[in-house]
């Protein structure tokens, strides 16, 4: 079935065993100085040990004042590049191919992540997004650049990367250059369509008389900028053209820029594979390979874009941090074995805009390969799992997988916890792949579930566990609020897990990620939605892309929102709520209540003394289910 995944292709001179390939995905595994470390080698080795074809290995910055990012990995001298040639050894003795993505950020840098040097554009045009207004480069500081990058891409051949990839998009200096958006300039840089072009040809070509016209360059492009006044794919299908009569090996066909940087990790709600469109098109215009990326999450996605003929290549990026064995397994025929990437944000892109080294929700492993491999216990216990959502069975699992005897048991009547209610709101279904591939785990390793059952002290003592995990979650608060107790007022909890009939008109109360999805949800099935939040803005704490589409769907529902309002009474018609000094009332059928959730762990203190135990999740703490998750591998990784 998936028999196009496992062709052979090539990309210029480089012949590749598959057709899936690891596309550059930055992790802050680096160091400061720009020196790549034995946990960033590890992460890449796993993934070619996993079967891939091609792994390309994240933005490798060209000079100090390219960096977007602290603890990037930096190409600008050749004593940077020792690591690297172990890099490439551990890849190639692991059967993959690799590839290097050389680029600067540009104006897209700040001082702050380029040490305090000020960014640099082909304009003094600030990002839409960043702080910094850059510096415009002359005429004679552009020639430069060109030579700076071209002797990156001298690094790369000569510590042994089969090719390089030229970041050419994102809205990166290189696709600042091509970019009416970003480049108004005048000089041979700029001012016509050719003109811009120069920058990026003059790069392959002085790279060319460095490396040789057979080492292959892949070209990251942006082939829609999603601005006004940006490139669009009728733009780029004439530039493709010119980049292959340049040289150029394959075409790397991304979207978008940090403006519109939303849709370049499409989350969760975004639709699956948003970008092949416009490598269908560029397909068209040249006969160079074309690799496909964004979203790319599951074997029949992918084979369906290169069985299309879409595509030459797909490069599988999250697929590829939340499961590096998937060509393996795809291989192997153990679909149910791949651990599905969900989209989430949370551990992936939504750590490195906070600057912190990338995780993954439903992989902790990422970036501790080896610290965090489960293993076999020395000695078999008899271990008790007490909660069903995604913390208790992934302690289930690597408790199992240790080879211990686990018995899980849920009070209610299927598991999954809360996490089942996060996968209600709209675009949000994809979530349940983690609670279908967790409970195929626990089926295969035969751990004994017990469902329907709440947990006593006397069950404990009868049973009489070596070890007990307590994952019992956590319960929704119920504010004081006068008429809290009125038969119109019902839980988010409730709506969301289809206990209660949602009426026509109402009124949510509480605008944090539970509140903010269950009115998306109630809104979406044509309930007339007011949205009260007391704080100044409602999903606060959501990653941004995430909360892009959130919002865009809360907006073309005509959901109401009241931020800085707060509820002081729920009546038989209503609700009275205080805002801007004033008393208002509003309207509705129902109230839903949503102002958070307190940790539930009825049998901790009753146990403390007498068994050896751990509370993992909103049991502990009111978490995300990314903690949780990375809680329960690491406590059960110990019992």
């Amino acid at each position: 079935m998936f028999h196009n995944l496992f062709e052979e292709g090539k990309i210029g001179s480089l012949q590749l065993k598959n057709r899936m390939i690891v596309p550059p995905m930055l992790t802050q595994f680096a160091k400061d100085n720009g020196e790549i470390t034995e946990r960033y080698i590890r992460y890449y080795e796993e993934k070619a040990k996993g079967g891939f074809g091609l792994i390309i290995v994240e933005d490798n910055v060209i000079e100090r004042r390219g960096a977007g990012l602290h603890r990037i990995a930096g190409m600008w001298s050749d004593e940077l590049m020792e690591k690297h040639k172990e890099l490439t050894h551990r890849i190639h003795r692991a059967g993959a191919k690799i590839a290097v993505q050389v680029y600067h950020a540009g104006r897209e840098a700040t001082f702050e992540t380029t040490g305090g040097c000020r960014p640099v554009a082909p304009s003094a045009i600030q990002d839409p997004i960043q702080s910094t207004l850059p510096h415009e480069l002359t005429t004679e500081e552009v020639y430069e650049m060109i030579e700076t990058f071209a002797q990156a891409i001298r690094r790369a051949k000569s510590v042994g990367y089969d090719a390089v990839e030229l970041h050419g998009a994102h809205g990166y200096l290189i696709n600042q250059f091509l970019s009416p958006f970003s480049n108004k300039r005048t000089d041979e840089f700029g001012g016509t369509f050719m003109n811009r072009l120069q920058f990026p040809l003059r790069i392959i070509k002085r790279a060319q008389e460095l490396i040789g016209l057979e080492y292959p360059i892949i070209y990251r492009i942006t082939a829609d900028e999603l601005v006004s006044g940006g490139l669009t794919i009728e733009d780029t299908k004439i530039i493709a053209p010119i980049l292959e009569k340049a040289g150029v090996a394959a075409l790397h066909v991304s979207a978008s820029i940090y403006k519109s940087g939303y849709w370049a990790s499409a989350p969760t709600a975004a639709p699956s594979i948003p970008f092949v469109k416009y490598a269908r098109e560029l397909k068209k215009v040249v006969t160079i390979p074309i690799i496909a990326v964004n979203k790319i999450n599951t074997p029949y996605l992918a084979q369906s874009i290169l069985s299309h003929g879409d595509a030459d290549f797909v490069a599988m990026g999250r697929a590829s941090i939340a499961d590096p064995h998937v060509p393996n397994k795809i291989r192997n025929n153990k679909l149910s074995d791949i651990v599905e990437c969900i989209g989430c944000w949370q551990g992936c892109q939504g750590n490195l805009s906070r600057e912190e080294p990338i995780t993954c929700l439903v992989n902790p492993e990422v970036g501790k390969e080896a610290e965090l491999a489960i293993t076999r216990a020395q000695v078999k216990k008899n271990v008790l799992i007490v909660g069903g959502g995604p913390g208790g069975m992934q302690a289930a699992i690597v408790a199992a997988k240790r080879g211990h005897d686990v018995t899980l048991f849920e009070k209610t009547n299927k598991l999954g916890g809360q996490w089942l209610l996060a996968a209600v709101a709209p675009g949000k279904e994809q979530l349940n792949a983690f609670t279908v591939w967790q409970k195929t785990q626990l089926q295969q390793l035969g751990v004994k579930i017990k469902l329907e059952t709440e947990v006593t002290v006397d069950m404990i003592d009868a049973y009489n566990p070596d070890f007990i995990v307590l994952a019992t979650g956590a319960k929704p608060i119920k504010p004081k609020i006068k008429g809290i107790e009125h038969k119109r007022v019902v839980c988010a909890h409730d709506v969301l897990g289809g206990k209660v009939e949602m009426l026509e008109k109402v009124v949510v109360i509480g605008g944090g990620l539970v509140g903010a999805e269950t009115a998306e949800h109630m809104a979406v099935h044509e309930k007339n939605v007011t949205l009260i939040e007391v704080g100044n803005e409602i999903a606060k704490d959501l990653d941004d892309a995430p909360k892009v589409f959130l919002m865009n769907n809360l907006k073309s529902t005509n959901t109401t929102i009241l931020t800085e309002a707060k509820v002081s009474e729920i009546t038989e018609t209503g609700v009275y709520i205080e805002k801007d000094g004033c008393v208002q009332q509003i309207e509705c059928d129902q109230v839903v209540i949503a102002v958070g959730a307190t940790s539930y762990n009825p049998l901790e203190v009753a146990i403390a003394n007498n068994y050896e135990y751990a509370s993992i999740g909103d049991a502990k703490m009111v978490r995300r289910a990314l903690e949780a998750v990375a809680q329960a591998h690491i406590i059960a990784r110990e019992i």
